[in-house]
């Protein structure tokens, strides 16, 4: 191999906006980031909306809420 051709393998602190924080090994010493697998819904098994500025609500009062649930269809009598 190369001499000095990989780049410097060091411990790192990985935080969450949840607040989750774990150690691991990386180039980079910390890393912010905004989902991990304590609060992504994957993982948790809850569906919530990620709002990000208002999208969702903007998008309800306009549009209005349809709950986006299916009418079952009518069968008729045969």
């Amino acid at each position: 191999m190369k001499a000095e051709l990989h780049p410097e393998y060091k411990e790192s602190t990985i935080q969450c906006t949840c607040g989750h924080v774990f150690q691991t090994r990386s180039t980079v010493s910390d890393l912010h980031v905004g989902i991990c697998s304590e609060c992504h819904p994957f993982f948790t098994g809850e569906q919530r909306f990620v709002d990000t500025a208002g999208r969702v609500d903007k998008f309800q009062k306009r549009f209005g809420d349809s709950g986006g649930r299916r009418k079952k269809p009518k069968l008729s009598d045969v």
